[in-house]
């Protein structure tokens, strides 16, 4: 049963790992900053505003971002400031209703009928409960900003939020559902992704309203029953899902369809590789490790084949999962050329077992920074055993106190001296074995 107030909340942080590091780093307000793996081989993960306007994005390769937006600031990330962060945010949530879903660390549904102190659900009334929560959020994070989107559905909530971003709120009001997401691109909703979009394109839909022209039978005939009922459903914002804080996320996957069937193997590894990385930072922000890796190949012919193994231990590695699910590949004949490639894990759990990762002999990476770290290393065990050296990471001076790593090489790094409290601050560089230089 859809609800009859806009009473389902979404709240997203804003470009959230990006504004984490320019509310710490106040030489970097206002300037673009890309946050991901700094690598040569890394994927952004976040970038700001200021560097989206040069066509940076999330998922790109960070050579590719860097080709882009050469001038910006390309950090590692600090995990453990991007959770404390969402710790407060959620806190404030969960002070607000019982009922949170959170999908990440920085988006979450709430469900405002459920509140703890009884709320005017009119459409002023949540309206002004999402401005209390904005104002609240920038005031306990020291000035991180979110969209919040409020609507009669989960749908039409998260919709709503990605409708007045950044710093926003929209509220889609009960009844007028489908004359809004009528004109908007059919891949606004959930499961139509790259291969379904295909699918729909040769029926000649483009748009929600192309949709909703379809008949359920139609839909059904082309894309299957369950995908098919669910799609024509939500064609016209029939959502019932309820919010669920006891959600369990049971995989994480990333796939890609290619207007062009690929035939090499090297570029199949290639993109393995890359699917890999946007999935272990998917496991990295959710706090879980997996203990099966999946791989997913759809044929020319759409036979598709699904292939899993699952690990001796759990892991959040990029290099662990990209290890294995290029193994499966090799065992698949593939000459005939392949129009979809994915990457998934499961078996999720919140401790890793590094068993796994010291049992491996794999070739050694070299990290920016001049450590060696062997393949198949999780974050958790790099973070006790191997000082990181990375754009981005605090670091304390003995005399100079508290700052940053702006970069490293020949055997240098360079910090730039700055807290969130105190404004822009000094730059200087150190031998990398300075013994008065120490990471935080």
């Amino acid at each position: 049963m859809v609800r009859r107030q806009a009473s389902i909340m979404h709240l997203d942080l804003d470009a959230f790992f990006a504004s984490v590091e320019q509310r710490d780093k106040p030489s970097l307000r206002g300037k673009p900053v890309v946050v991901g793996g700094v690598g040569q081989r890394g994927v952004v993960a976040t970038a700001s505003y200021e560097a989206r306007t040069y066509g940076v994005h999330s998922a790109m390769p960070m050579h590719e971002a860097r080709r882009l937006c050469p001038h910006a600031a390309f950090l590692a990330g600090r995990l453990g400031a991007y959770r404390a962060a969402s710790r407060i945010v959620m806190g404030i949530l969960e002070d607000l209703s019982p009922l949170v879903e959170p999908l990440s660390l920085d988006e979450a549904f709430v469900d405002l009928a459920t509140a703890r102190e009884p709320l005017e659900l009119t459409d002023q009334g949540v309206v002004a409960v999402a401005e209390r929560v904005k104002a609240e959020v920038a005031e306990r994070t020291g000035g991180l900003t979110c969209s919040i989107g409020l609507g009669s559905s989960k749908f039409i909530a998260k919709l709503a939020s990605e409708m007045d971003k950044p710093d926003g709120i929209h509220l889609v009001v009960p009844g007028t559902e489908v004359a809004t997401i009528a004109p908007l691109s059919v891949r606004v909703i959930p499961g139509v992704g790259p291969a379904t979009f295909d699918r729909l394109a040769r029926l000649g839909v483009a748009t929600v309203s192309d949709l909703q022209a379809l008949s359920e039978h139609e839909l059904i005939r082309e894309i299957g029953r369950a995908h098919g009922t669910a799609l024509h459903a939500l064609a016209f914002a029939r959502d019932d899902r309820e919010v669920s804080p006891d959600r369990d996320r049971k995989s994480i996957s990333v796939e890609d369809t290619f207007e062009t069937d690929l035939r090499g193997r090297p570029e199949m590894v290639t993109r393995i590789d890359r699917d890999a990385r946007l999935v272990a930072q998917r496991m990295k922000a959710m706090g879980v490790f997996a203990r099966t890796v999946t791989l997913k190949v759809r044929l020319h012919d759409f036979t598709t084949w699904t292939r899993s193994r699952t690990l001796e231990g759990a892991t959040d590695s990029a290099e662990v999962v990209a290890a294995e699910a290029t193994d499966l590949l090799a065992g698949l004949q593939l000459d005939q050329g392949v129009r979809l490639l994915g990457v998934g894990v499961s078996g999720l759990t919140t401790v890793a077992q590094d068993r796994l990762f010291e049992a491996r002999e794999d070739h050694e990476e070299v990290v920016p920074g001049g450590v060696d770290v062997p393949a198949g290393t999780s974050a958790e065990t790099l973070d006790r055993r191997v000082p990181r050296w990375l754009p981005g990471a605090d670091v304390l001076h003995d005399e100079m106190g508290p700052g940053w790593i702006w970069g490293t090489g020949l055997g240098r790094v360079t910090v730039r001296f700055e807290t969130a409290e105190t404004g822009p601050g000094p730059v200087r560089t150190y031998a990398l074995g300075d013994p008065a230089l120490h990471l935080v």
